[in-house]
């Protein structure tokens, strides 16, 4: 069934996959030059996009940057049995990410207003993960691990690196630190390790059915059960702020069309943002000076969230101007 997914005719040789994308392999002089150069230009980019809020300089960013090279390089090396492959790998994911994340704080310190970043779209959308960002990651790190068993599909890979966006949220890491938000680089910190761990975990599965762990000597079934413990607990604590932003994300709605039907029979009044955060949901109301008792807002709220939430209503108002 596996071969519908890689025909044997196309698929790359234990060696070929091994030549592609283990550092400590081949011509391993022009293989660390070329990851380092790639990295810091692409980080370069990458925090440029950012602090100026272009999607299509971070998706330059995201086309030249190297790291997903070791990290399905830990994927093969966990499907082979080769320790030294998966530390040197994971030496080159983690001085990759102290890297781009140092040239994020550099930057912020030169801004002339380093806080303004923070509420671009480039920074929120990475800073606030959801269960649907794992998902996409899974599917993501699937294709690129099929992608680089065969032979015939390599052309893929740049729209590989675009949907797994490693660089960018480490990126927003390196400015928000450089702002002085440590919660939001925390948020944009999940997404590039939810993402390396999908990746792992996908490459893994793909490397192992397409059979090169049986190619490998040093690949033994304890190796790769401790592997995938190590995972699965990893996958576990980066899903839970996941999981909490999906949860608000989807409370927020709610609380949004309560607060709707809140205003229904106030003229000229209108919900115009729901924010939720820890255990407090802020509404923002634009409308007229007088609104509905604050009770039946709170009530209602009380009724579809499990706890009791802390419901505040930022309210602004004044008079419609303009010919009657």
């Amino acid at each position: 069934m596996f071969t519908a997914v890689i025909p044997p005719g196309q698929q790359r040789t234990l060696a070929e996959l091994r030549d592609r994308i283990d550092i400590s392999t081949g011509d391993r002089g022009a293989k660390r030059s070329a990851f380092w150069v790639m990295l810091i230009l692409s980080a370069v980019i990458a925090v440029a996009g950012v602090v100026s809020d272009s999607t299509a300089t971070v998706i330059g960013a995201m086309i030249v940057a190297p790291l997903s090279t070791p990290i399905l390089g830990v994927g093969l090396g966990i499907t082979t049995g080769h320790s030294k492959s998966i530390a040197l790998s994971l030496f080159y994911v983690f001085a990759g990410l102290i890297t781009v994340v140092s040239l994020g704080v550099l930057f912020a310190q030169i801004l002339p207003s380093p806080t303004s970043v923070l509420n671009n779209s480039q920074v929120l959308g990475r800073t606030s993960p959801t269960l649907m960002d794992l998902i996409a990651a899974v599917a993501t790190g699937l294709v690129g691990a099929i992608a680089i068993a065969r032979r015939d599909v390599g052309d893929v890979l740049p729209g590989v690196a675009i949907a797994i966006s490693l660089v960018p949220p480490l990126a927003v890491v390196g400015v928000c630190l450089g702002s002085g938000s440590v919660s939001l680089a925390a948020g944009a910190l999940v997404l590039f390790a939810s993402n390396v761990i999908a990746m792992i975990i996908t490459a893994t599965i793909v490397f192992i059915a397409a059979g090169y762990a049986r190619e490998s000597e040093a690949a033994t079934g304890n190796h790769r059960r401790r592997a995938y413990a190590v995972l699965a607990m990893a996958l576990v604590v980066v899903s839970v702020p996941m999981v909490v932003n999906s949860l608000s994300t989807l409370w927020a709605q709610q609380v949004y069309a309560l607060a709707d039907d809140w205003l229904a029979d106030i003229p000229d009044a209108e919900v115009t943002a729901v924010n939720w955060q820890g255990g407090t949901a802020t509404v923002s109301v634009l409308g007229p000076a007088t609104l509905p008792p604050m009770t039946e807002l709170e009530d209602s709220v009380d009724a579809i969230i499990p706890w009791n939430t802390d419901v505040q209503v930022v309210h602004t108002y004044g008079a419609r101007v303009g010919p009657n």
